[in-house]
Parts: structure tokens; C-alpha cells; sequence
């Protein structure tokens, strides 16, 4: 069981346990009841004195009362150990996701994951364990009552309940196993297909392909529906095939309590006992198919949690960097896969306090790289990054985050107010800090327009893309890292407003750690030193002036840009 509930937080075996004695309970009760009520049926109508039947009548009472009592504990006891131990798996799957990246898995595939999978951990509890327990502790007191009252008729129940509780359980689970490992894919394929829809469907319209991805949705959608009428039949014959060893066992038992002579008390009591254990055991068959699915789900969050992190946590982390801080990078070497040419091959570069650094270079030369590997998100595989003298791999990458942060590539919109995705980056910032942080930006225009309670589109896309890339400027303004990162501030904004955002950029960080990666040239004659990036490598350093004297790839872009801004 451990291997399977690992996924329980402190507590929760209490719960889990006080869960399971009270579904035990109520089992026991409903047994019981049965049986007071078809003692006191039959021997009420051999008309004994009153007096001879209290005991069962207070039996009744209190064997219906308790059954009622018993199954709103089970239900509650259960649904609450239930559902803390999804929300810890699912919390345990972020923390997961955090330092390990989405693993090359697509948006919807992982949204499937965190809710499909995680309700396997609810399932597992409520349709699995509970009702086994509850099944068994009920076929054994039927089992004891039978085997008290007439030992034939308990080999006959215990022949059916073996049919029907682990017989037609593992057929059904055997059954599921065949496409269960198909069904949950199947459901993130649907998923994907459907986001496709929903959030390229501008995309597509353009591009003719909105009768394609439709078809690809509806192919997608019938194989999922296709799966599930499988379950949905092998779950009916299993019920009809237990419904029928409940009637025959009964009908069994009744006839060799007939031949044996036990009397008309004796066999009502067992027939309605016989029938009445039936009743936690049939929904075995069921809980057999769904355990298969659930294991497949409980696999696949496995695979997430099993994946060692980009960057590990070192066993004792060094004291975080206190600031002002001084980030030297020396000859780092990074290379996203084993085999593959280096994204960053021996750079170099030094930030101190106040210093401003702009990187450069055509796509793909590493200049993202490099932020990911000062940010603690990508490892390296030689060099060394130091923050005030100490490796960052002697730190925790939370705290080398907290200090070096900023706008990177894809920033994230919630489907929020324009305030509350502002305040992701400063919980406690006042209307002033917001304004400021908007105004450094240049969103003060679109936010007296829309005003800070407008709610924003998930994923940005009831924003343009220029408004996005300046919402998470004014996110990363905001925050006030101690070395401010700026991956492509500019980028999807045109020319004029590019140029007056960098203008005011450059501005707003005058006198702080900045480190810029951008592709536009204009403005950085006000930063300390320009990098240039080709092929991983350093290929130029120096000042504006000094570079567009120099022939290379900066002096050509500057040329670029220049012809470009004049025509």
C-alpha cells in the first residue's frame, strides 16, 4: 500500500483509516438490519407474544439508524482524505513541473495530467479501496451468519461471492488493461486537439486548415468515444453476470435450507442475507475496470515525478546572496543535450553592481541560453557562474532566481483584472507602485482606457502582442530584482514605440545590474558593454562606439537598422 499512497500527507492515513471503519460499519449495519427484519417478518407471522419480538424491533431501530449514521461518516471521512490526498498530488506535481520545465510535453497533455490523472488518487480511494474493505468485512459476517445458521448454504454464498467478488474483478481489471493505457492518452490527444481550436483558431482560419483541425478534433473524439463504450460494456456485463450469481446464490441457498429443514425463519434470514451481501460486492466488477485506468494515470504522473530536475537542489545550500551583488560568469559552457554542439561555449562575462550589459546576436546564437543559465532554469556543463564569490550551484535556484529575474521569452497571462496580473510580481505593491511600474512601460495609455479591473484573456489572448511584452516589463519593473534580466523587451512592438520603450527602459534602470538581450541596436550607446553571440561563442565585446567602427556582425546590423529607420 505504500508504494500506492505515497501521495498521503500527514494525517491523512488517520482519515483514511477512520474512512474505511466507518463504510465496514455501515455494511455491517445493513447486514444487519437484513437479517433483524427477515427474523422478525417470518416470526411475526407465526403471531408469538409481543414481548417476543422487542428485541428485534429494537434491533431494526437501531441497526437502520446506525447504517444511516455509519454511511455519512464513511462518506464524509472518505470524500475528505480523498480529496486532500488529489490536491497533494497535485501539489506535489507543480512543485515537480517547477524545476523540471513542461518535459517536452504539449499544454494540454499536461492540463489532462493535473486533472484526469490527479483524480485517479480520488478514485483509487473512494471507487477502489473503500469498497473492497466494506465488501470484505460484509462477506465475511454473511459468511459466519451463513455457516452458523446451515454450513451448506455458506460454501454456497461463499461460491458466489467469489464470483462475484474476485472472479468477475480481475476478468473486468484484465478486460481494462487492454485499452486503459490507450483511454488516457486518448483523452490528452482530444484535449490538445480542442486547445488547438480554441486558441489557433484565428491561425487557422487564415491559413485554410479550420476543416482539417476539425476533422483531426472529431477523429480524436471518436477514438476516445469508441474506448469508452468498450468500458461502458464490459462494466454492464459484469454488473448483469453479478446480478445473476447474487440471484442464483440465493436461489442455491434457499433450496438446501428447503431440504435441510433449518425452518421458515432460518431460511428467510439467509436468503435475505445471502442477497443483501451481494450488495458491497457487485460494485467490484466495476472498481476492477477502474482500477487498471487508475494505475495507468497514477504511471503517468509518475513519469512527471520521476523526472530528475534541469538544475538539482544542493543537500545543504549556501546562506542566499545578500546584496549588492556581483554576478561573474566564466568560460560557461552549456549544452542542451549529450552528442550536441554547445549552445554556450566558454563566455564570459562580468556584471557588477549598477553595471549595465546588453547581449546581441542573430537567433539561435545562445543568447537565451545564457538568461536561463543565470536564472537556474538550464544547467551547464562546464565554467563557472559566481554570485558574490559563491558557485550558484552551492545555492539554492530559488534563491539565485529571487535575486536574478526579470522579463523572459512567453511571459504568462492569467485569466485575471489587469491589477491582479500585475500584482503576480508584488503582492504587496500599492495603486502607485502599479502605476509606476505601468507608466515605465509605456501601458499608461491602455490602462486609462481599459482601467485596472479589466479582465484579461487567458494566455493573453484578448491582449495584442506589444501589450503583452509590456505587461511583463512592467512585471519585471515592478519585481526590482537585484540583476534585472530583459530577454527581448521590444519584441512584437514596432519600430517607433520599440525605440521609445528602450528609450525609457535604458532610463528606468540607469544606476541598477542589467543584463539585456535584444536583437535592436538602438539606444545601447547608453549601456557599459555590448556582447556579441554567434554560434554559442563570444565574437565581439566593447562599447556602441568602439563596435560600429569595427567590421562584424554589430556594425552590419547597426547599418541594417539605419537604412532601415531612414527608408
Amino acid at each position: 500500500m505504500s508504494s500506492r499512497t505515497s501521495w498521503l500527507g500527514p494525517g491523512m492515513t488517520r482519515r483514511l483509516l477512520t474512512a474505511v471503519a466507518a463504510g465496514a460499519a455501515a455494511e455491517l449495519a445493513a447486514l444487519g438490519l437484513i437479517g433483524a427484519a427477515a427474523w422478525l417478518i417470518t416470526r411475526a407471522a407465526e403471531q408469538p407474544p409481543l414481548a417476543a419480538l422487542s428485541v428485534a424491533i429494537v434491533a431494526v431501530r437501531a441497526f437502520a439508524t446506525s447504517r444511516g449514521v455509519f454511511r455519512y461518516a464513511e462518506r464524509l471521512a472518505g470524500h475528505d482524505v480523498a480529496l486532500r490526498a488529489q490536491a497533494t498530488t497535485r501539489e506535489k506535481l507543480y512543485r515537480a513541473l517547477i524545476p523540471s520545465g513542461p518535459l517536452g510535453h504539449r499544454g494540454a497533455d499536461l492540463l489532462s495530467r493535473m486533472v484526469d490523472d490527479t483524480d485517479a488518487v480520488q478514485d483509487l480511494l473512494v471507487r477502489c479501496l473503500l469498497p473492497a474493505v466494506a465488501a470484505l468485512v460484509s462477506a465475511v459476517a454473511a459468511l459466519t451468519a451463513a455457516a452458523f445458521l446451515l454450513p451448506a448454504a455458506a460454501l454456497a454464498l461463499l461460491a458466489g461471492l467469489l464470483v462475484a467478488g474476485l472472479l468477475l474483478p480481475t476478468v473486468t481489471a484484465a478486460a481494462a488493461r487492454r485499452w486503459s493505457a490507450r483511454l488516457a492518452p486518448a483523452r490528452a490527444e482530444l484535449a490538445a486537439r480542442v486547445a488547438d481550436l480554441v486558441h489557433g483558431s484565428a491561425d487557422l482560419a487564415a491559413n485554410g486548415a479550420g476543416d482539417q483541425a476539425l476533422t483531426a478534433a472529431a477523429e480524436a473524439d471518436e477514438r476516445l468515444a469508441a474506448l469508452e463504450r468498450r468500458q461502458a460494456r464490459a462494466n454492464a456485463a459484469a454488473l448483469a453476470l453479478g446480478t445473476l450469481a447474487q440471484g442464483l446464490t440465493a436461489a442455491a441457498i434457499v433450496l438446501l435450507a428447503q431440504r435441510s429443514g433449518v425452518g421458515q425463519v432460518a431460511t428467510a434470514v439467509l436468503a435475505l442475507t445471502a442477497l443483501v451481501s451481494f450488495e458491497p460486492v457487485l460494485p467490484l466488477a466495476a472498481a476492477g475496470e477502474r482500477s487498471a485506468g487508475v494505475t495507468a494515470a497514477l504511471r503517468r504522473l509518475g513519469e512527471i515525478r520521476a523526472t530528475p530536475p534541469a538544475v538539482p537542489e544542493p543537500s545543504e545550500p549556501a546562506s542566499p546572496p545578500r546584496a549588492p551583488l556581483t554576478v561573474e560568469v566564466d568560460d560557461l559552457v552549456v549544452r542542451h543535450a549529450p552528442g550536441r554542439a554547445p549552445a554556450l561555449d566558454g563566455v564570459s562575462l562580468r556584471l557588477t553592481p549598477g553595471k549595465r550589459v546588453a547581449v546581441v546576436g542573430p537567433s539561435g546564437a545562445g543568447k537565451s541560453t545564457l538568461l536561463s543559465a543565470l536564472m537556474r532554469t538550464t544547467g551547464f556543463e562546464s565554467g563557472t557562474i559566481r554570485i558574490n564569490g559563491v558557485d550558484v550551484r552551492e545555492l539554492s535556484p530559488d534563491d539565485v532566481r529571487a535575486s536574478i529575474t526579470g522579463l523572459t521569452q512567453d511571459p504568462y497571462v492569467f485569466r485575471a483584472s489587469l491589477r491582479d496580473n500585475l500584482r503576480l510580481a508584488g503582492p504587496e505593491a500599492g495603486d502607485e507602485e502599479l502605476a509606476g511600474a505601468v507608466r515605465r512601460a509605456r501601458l499608461s495609455g491602455w490602462v486609462e482606457r481599459t482601467g485596472w479591473d479589466a479582465m484579461l484573456g487567458e494566455d493573453g489572448r484578448t491582449v495584442s502582442g506589444g501589450q503583452l511584452q509590456r505587461l511583463a516589463l512592467a512585471r519585471a519593473l515592478l519585481h526590482d530584482p537585484e540583476v534585472l534580466v530583459l530577454d527581448e523587451p521590444a519584441e512584437a512592438l514596432d519600430g517607433g514605440t520599440a525605440d521609445a520603450l528602450m528609450a525609457d527602459l535604458l532610463d528606468a534602470t540607469h544606476g541598477r545590474t542589467t543584463l539585456l538581450v535584444t536583437h535592436r541596436l538602438h539606444g545601447l550607446e547608453g549601456v557599459d558593454e555590448i556582447i556579441v553571440l554567434e554560434g554559442g561563442r563570444v565574437v565581439q565585446r566593447g562599447h556602441h562606439d568602439e563596435l560600429v567602427t569595427v567590421p562584424g556582425y554589430y556594425r552590419d546590423l547597426w547599418e541594417s537598422e539605419a537604412l532601415t529607420t531612414a527608408g
